[in-house]
């Protein structure tokens, strides 16, 4: 009796399923004109980053140390990135200070944070090609580049110039209703 009532289930299920299928949209008198010219800037984006994934980015300071991360991004009303928004300190999101610093004072490192000496050290010194400010072609001070990353869709680590310290005695960046 039971792989009778499954059998008619799954008939009833295919049944309906073709129904749904074979049911074509409507056609609006208008489908048989032109549609308007949608501008986009192109198909590849060889040279940019996704800004998803710039938050939760580790920031170091040029004394080798992990002094934050990325929080957010503010960009002007022209889309153009100004500001970034940096957590310090804190665990879990709990009792983090947020300090806004302009987003052309950082520089990004595609490689990876280059360990030295023996054992594991946090505060190692960030290595590999940089970029200072936005992801531009013409922006790069590189100094050595491998193939992957250049095809990731984010830097590996930003720098800023700031103890942890100096950081957290900054003013404190509130979001304005």
């Amino acid at each position: 009796m039971l792989i009778k009532s499954i059998a008619a289930g799954l008939a009833g299920t295919a049944l309906l399923a073709t129904v749904a299928f074979a049911q074509a949209p409507a056609q609006s008198p208008t489908a048989d004109k032109a549609p308007t010219a949608a501008t986009t800037t192109t198909t590849s984006a060889s040279n940019e980053w996704r800004a998803s994934k710039m938050s939760g980015l580790k920031v170091y300071n040029d004394a080798n140390e992990n002094i934050g991360s990325i929080n957010d991004l503010l960009m002007d009303k022209s889309g153009n990135v100004k500001i970034a928004v940096i957590g310090v300190g804190g665990f879990l999101g709990m009792g983090e200070h947020l300090v806004a610093v302009p987003f052309e004072k950082l520089k990004f490192a595609n490689e990876a944070v280059a360990y030295t000496g023996t054992g594991t050290n946090s505060n190692a010194k960030p290595g590999g090609s940089t970029t200072t400010g936005a992801a531009t072609g013409t922006d790069k001070t590189s100094t050595t580049t491998s193939k992957s990353s250049s095809s990731k869709w984010y830097p590996d680590h930003a720098v800023f110039n700031a103890s942890k310290d100096e950081l957290k005695n900054m003013p404190e960046f509130k979001y304005s209703e």
